[in-house]
């Protein structure tokens, strides 16, 4: 089974209970792209695009980014974020780790808007570059030696 010390590629998912941004990278070379965002009806993913996606990229590991509230506590998100990773990883069987995800929809928004103003965050799938946000912050904690 592919670890955290050998998985290279992996799929990173910005929980939301309408949208979840995708981003894919490879945790060795820190690099990570913004994907797409998949619609989410009745708490259910697209799953046969998760699948897709998940053969395209060659994945071998999910992150999932974790809501949690600023003094670290829980909110209803957080645990349905929770069962969305729990779900990724019995239907695909692939490792699949929580990440903490708090401002990464702000940090976001700070970025796209200084790139390109006003237009440019409006053009924006904000939650993919979240989710890539997400999935730097991973590989930043957890850089292989």
């Amino acid at each position: 089974m592919t670890n955290l010390t050998t998985a290279q590629r992996y799929l990173c998912f910005d929980f939301g209970e309408k949208r979840l941004g995708v981003a894919t990278g490879v945790r060795t070379q820190m690099s990570s792209q913004a994907l797409t965002v998949l619609t989410v009806t009745n708490d259910q993913p697209d799953w046969k695009l998760i699948e897709s996606l998940i053969r395209e990229w060659s994945v071998e590991a999910f992150v999932v980014g974790l809501p949690l509230n600023m003094d670290d506590s829980e909110q209803e998100l957080t645990q349905k974020a929770r069962k969305f990773a729990n779900r990724l990883h019995g239907r695909f069987g692939l490792p699949t780790y929580l990440h903490d995800e708090r401002l990464s929809s702000a940090e976001v928004k700070d970025y796209l808007y200084e790139i390109g103003g006003y237009k440019k965050l409006k053009q924006n799938p904000i939650d993919a570059y979240a989710a890539e946000l997400i999935l730097k912050g991973f590989f930043e904690q957890h850089h292989p030696s």
